[in-house]
């Protein structure tokens, strides 16, 4: 889905909370995150209304920015259509008069994620910032104070499904599970920085969680992963497949008891396959940067929109809202824990909650099959897309398999800067392709206009245009 949000603005510190303070206001959070889905739409249509007026008056108030774009409009009265919407691309050109805090300044912000070490670690000493991968040519920053945190940490964790409820009853707290993530563990990614902010508050948990670089090759992940001997697995589908293959092919030997995934599609079959290789359930979840729990899987196996934390708005072609069910080209997104804005009409799931349902149309890029005879190797598209990003600073492209040995990338001519970032994105992608065994790959570049869109409204920019011989 592509989220152009109506903005965020990162709440001003209001000092330190005591630790009665802050086991209170987590009792009473959790007992509202537990309520809500057994409520009724009213119910939840008097949050979503109360949590929109707090955060339109928070925002006049301590935004710049929004200062100006709300003026006229009356935070108690407003309605989700009555409001601007602006883009990542606007958010981040403005990004000093956005925020609410005059402490947090864009080039400060740069320069913090710029250190590895210092992912998970507060920045001023209040706030986590992650940054969001880009996939639309937009990478953009974000900043979360402490109470947002509090809200995200208990959506995770009292709407995640129990998958395995003795085990559960048994260790609540998941003292004696061994959990690794496979991803990109190597920036400030918001699961990246969940991860070792957990380990930091949490001591017990700092050596039975572990974060695994998915940018390796197969055989390396696996044996990592083997060594750790982790009881669950958090990570994305792609990788969840490509993991339940090295497992079915007796070159991982996990004794899994949980799977968790995540910010991709999971279809029916790519379920079926993990769990099958695994012999375990699997609790899927969709989240983004602008908020990392947007939906929780049910006992049904159907995902729930968060909609009591967060909005969605499906637009399409001319920007008019559409009715619920109806698939998008955009979608906006309002954060009502973390200062941004949309309602969704509610109708139930058969497990009874009163969250709406979403399908989720995210993430679709193809896993790719390189290289010929002995010297193949399975890439999983998130991988090749952090690589792209990350060693060449390349965010507008497309990369296409035409064959076996034969990529294509295309990038966007946008900037005088596009034919060097081409370049070092082609030398970027064949280091990466040879350290995984992918040999004799022919990678073409050229630039021009992206694709077209998938129907969700996100380009898909890792795909096979024919599948390998």
């Amino acid at each position: 889905m592509t989220r152009p949000p109506r903005p965020e603005a990162a709440s001003p510190a209001s000092g330190r909370r005591s630790a009665a303070d802050a086991a209170w206001q987590g009792a009473a959070l959790a007992l509202d995150v537990l309520a809500v889905p057994q409520g009724t739409p009213q119910a939840l249509a008097a949050r979503q209304a109360q949590r929109l007026a707090a955060l339109l008056q928070s925002a006049k108030r301590d935004s710049p920015l929004y200062r100006r774009l709300l003026r006229g409009i009356d935070p108690a009265r407003a309605a989700l259509p009555d409001l601007p919407a602006i883009d990542k691309h606007t958010l981040m050109h403005r990004f000093d008069d956005w925020v609410a805090d005059p402490a947090l300044r864009l080039a400060g912000l740069r320069r913090f994620i710029a250190q590895p070490e210092d992912i998970g670690r507060p920045y001023l000493g209040r706030y986590q910032v992650w940054e969001s991968s880009g996939s639309q040519g937009e990478p953009a920053l974000f900043v979360q104070d402490e109470a947002a945190m509090d809200v995200y940490d208990t959506l995770e964790a009292c709407r995640r499904p129990v998958l395995q409820p003795w085990r559960r009853l048994l260790d609540p707290w998941l003292l004696g599970e061994r959990i690794a993530f496979v991803g990109a563990t190597g920036g400030h990614f918001a699961s990246t920085v969940s991860v070792e902010r957990l380990r930091c508050r949490v001591p017990a948990w700092a050596p039975r969680l572990r974060g695994f670089s998915f940018l390796q090759p197969a055989a390396a992940l696996a044996a990592q992963l083997q060594a750790f001997a982790p009881t669950i697995v958090a990570t994305y589908p792609s990788v969840a497949l490509l993991l339940a293959g090295e497992q079915a092919a007796a070159r991982l030997r996990l004794r899994l008891a949980e799977l968790w995934t995540g910010g991709e599609t999971l279809t029916p079959a790519a379920r079926l396959r993990v769990e099958q290789a695994f012999a375990c359930p699997l609790a899927d979840a969709y989240g983004a940067s602008e908020f990392l729990p947007i939906a929780s899987q049910c006992r049904l196996g159907r995902l729930h929109l968060n909609s009591d934390w967060v909005l969605l708005e499906q637009l399409d072609a001319q920007g008019r809202v559409l009715p619920p069910g109806e698939s998008g080209c955009r979608t906006l997104l309002t954060n009502l824990a973390n200062r941004v804005q949309p309602l969704l009409q509610v109708t139930r799931c058969a497990c009874g909650s009163v969250l709406p349902v979403v399908e989720v149309e995210g993430r679709c890029d193809d896993s790719l099959v390189l290289g010929r005879d002995g010297a193949q190797a399975t890439l999983v598209p998130l991988a090749l897309c952090t690589v792209l990003e990350e060693e060449a600073g390349l965010f507008d492209f497309e990369l296409v398999q035409h064959g076996p040995c034969e990529l294509a990338l295309r990038a966007a001519a946008g900037d005088r800067d596009a034919p060097a970032a081409l370049r070092r994105a082609g030398r970027a992608l064949g280091g990466f392709l040879r350290r995984h065994g992918a040999l004799g790959v022919r990678i073409r570049l050229s630039s021009g206009p992206p694709a077209g869109c998938l129907p969700s409204g996100k380009r898909q920019r890792v795909r096979v245009q024919q599948a390998c011989a």
